[in-house]
């Protein structure tokens, strides 16, 4: 058993709106790909990030999410089984810390109001997943090639620091409150109780565990149909 903690895989503490986010991208994409029916060399450079898959339409619903995106439920599923982590739980995290964008970050700092500055961390992708703790996942499970914008890799991170959670805190897999703050602050932070003084963090935990519900009760109706297409 595995008693030590990994490093916090860190989110972007809440400051910013998630759907709003999410809108953001989605029309940022919609716009970018029309721009590549233009066939102009002067757009080269903005048709780059045409390459990053489109969030779902629909991030509410989790059948939604595996009806527009097919490939993923087989990923997520795989995750799920190999970690023996609860597919509601994996998807409710990726909902809250990156709204299934392929390309989140943290944004950036303002100096004067306008000028750009650096980021507050290098979270990044759908699992918002610091460099430090995606390498401990990579050498842990030998999956060298593994990237934080790929869902199937993203999903498979998640399942495995929840059981990695698991085993160091002693917290149940169904549990998708304490899963989350464990998550956010890190298996050392969480045991030394830091989530304690951060209101905006425990309702975001309970806002967690309500959409692993939601999306529990979603896939009850549309898991076997998935399955079968998978």
């Amino acid at each position: 058993m595995n008693r030590k903690p990994v490093d916090l895989p860190a989110s972007d503490g809440g400051s910013r709106d998630r759907r709003a986010a999410w809108r953001q991208s989605l029309a940022t994409f919609t716009g970018c790909c029309l721009l590549s029916a233009l066939g102009s060399t002067a757009v080269f450079l903005l048709l780059a990030s045409c390459t990053s898959t489109a969030p779902p339409r629909n991030i509410d619903d989790a059948c939604a999410i595996f009806a527009e995106h097919g490939g993923w439920f087989a990923d997520a599923k795989a995750a799920s089984r190999r970690w023996d982590a609860p597919l509601p739980l994996l998807l409710a995290i990726i909902y809250h810390e990156s709204a299934f964008r392929a390309d989140a970050q943290p944004p950036r700092a303002q100096h004067l109001g306008f000028v750009p500055g650096s980021r507050p961390s290098s979270a990044f992708g759908y699992s918002q997943a610091l460099d430090g703790t995606w390498a401990r996942y990579r050498d842990a499970t030998g999956n060298s090639g593994a990237k934080r914008d790929n869902f199937a890799d993203a999903v498979d991170f998640i399942g495995w620091y929840v059981d990695q959670t698991a085993r160091y805190n002693g917290i149940a897999k169904t549990d998708a409150y304490q899963h989350y703050l464990a998550y956010h602050e890190g298996q050392g932070g969480f045991a030394k109780g830091t989530h304690r003084q951060k209101a905006w963090l425990i309702e975001r935990a309970r806002r967690v565990r309500q959409q692993a519900e939601r999306y529990r009760v979603q896939l009850s109706r549309c898991a076997p149909r998935l399955a079968l297409g998978s």
